[in-house]
């Protein structure tokens, strides 16, 4: 083969993974190497059959970058589950910050859908939440004590229940993601209109207040959390529906290892917000407000700034990686 029809057939190629070498795009290390030995096969050809080229030397200093970046990746990994939250996360949350705005589209109109249907259907907080469930609410508001359903049971019961039950919600709305995100999607349209409807029996009660300082309490991080597993999933089927340029195999493992690592981070956020379900909502009619509003910011704000604000930060210390 002649070097010019050699350059012509693998330029594009080459192109591609010079800037992804310079991007700050998340990679698995695992990618990287298969990246780096697709290089190093060329390499070899061009050493071969045009040993005095520049195509040598250009592919020489191409294999040097992706081996450097190969090995800071790995020098970083000493201390793995650091670097997982410090790093991993947040490049993820980076490289697909669309689907994080897809999911919080899909939180804010399906609580949107069920807020409208529930103003102008009566029936509607009862076929979604169920008439034992309604009719207890109903119970607890007219015994004065709207939050009375997070004083039953035990504190150590409720918050290993809690916890269990929306990390299994949320492992469905990221695995569900194999359908191409539509299975994803039903699961966050459905809670969604599940706490929509549930908000506005407070309103419709004139409880509204209580119901803030209660359901928020815990509600702030578990929804959140929620929303990120959603947008995991998505990530998902996204891989599954749009490849781009990657073979479907590749698209579908990147996307899978993104998503399942973005559903691991939620899970300590999901064990802090069973912890104050289980522990603390009980306790909101009693406490003190500003204590109350104290809580809700703190742990809205905490959350908000991990997954929202922090990986603009990593991506400005990470600026010299090259």
């Amino acid at each position: 083969m002649k070097e010019a029809a050699f350059i012509l057939q693998n330029k594009e190629k080459w192109l591609k993974y010079e800037a992804l070498i310079k991007s700050q795009i998340y990679f698995e290390v695992e990618e990287l190497s298969e990246l780096y030995s697709s290089l190093i096969n060329d390499l070899a050809f061009a050493q071969t059959y045009y040993p005095e080229s520049k195509t040598v030397e250009y592919l020489n200093l191409l294999c040097g970058s992706a081996f450097q970046k190969i090995y800071k990746i790995r020098r970083r990994d000493k201390n793995k589950l650091s670097h997982f939250f410090r790093i991993d996360v947040p490049l993820i949350m980076l490289e697909y910050h669309r689907y994080m705005i897809l999911a919080f589209i899909l939180f804010f109109v399906s609580v949107g859908i069920g807020v409208l249907s529930s103003i102008y259907d009566d029936t509607f907080v009862r076929l979604i939440l169920g008439d034992y469930y309604v009719d207890m609410t109903l119970d607890n508001i007219a015994a004065g004590n709207p939050m009375a359903v997070y004083t039953t049971g035990s504190n150590w019961g409720g918050f290993l229940a809690i916890t269990f039950n929306n990390i299994t919600v949320s492992l469905k709305a990221f695995v569900f993601g194999i359908t191409g995100g539509l299975g994803t999607a039903y699961i966050a349209l459905y809670n969604g209109i599940m706490l929509g409807s549930f908000q506005y029996l407070f309103v419709k009660e004139g409880v509204l207040l209580e119901s803030l300082r209660g359901i928020w309490l815990h509600g702030a991080m578990e929804i959140f959390s929620i929303v990120i597993a959603t947008m995991a999933g998505l990530i998902f089927g996204g891989g599954i529906l749009f490849p781009g340029t990657y073979s479907l195999l590749v698209s579908v493992k990147r996307s899978f290892n993104a998503g399942v690592k973005l559903f691991f981070s939620t899970v300590p956020f999901f064990i802090f917000a069973g912890f104050i379900e289980g522990f603390v909502t009980r306790y909101s009619k009693q406490m003190n407000p500003v204590v109350n509003v104290m809580i809700i910011l703190g742990t809205l704000c905490f959350i908000s700034y991990y997954y929202l604000f922090y990986p603009n930060r990593i991506k400005k210390s990470l600026k010299n990686v090259e």
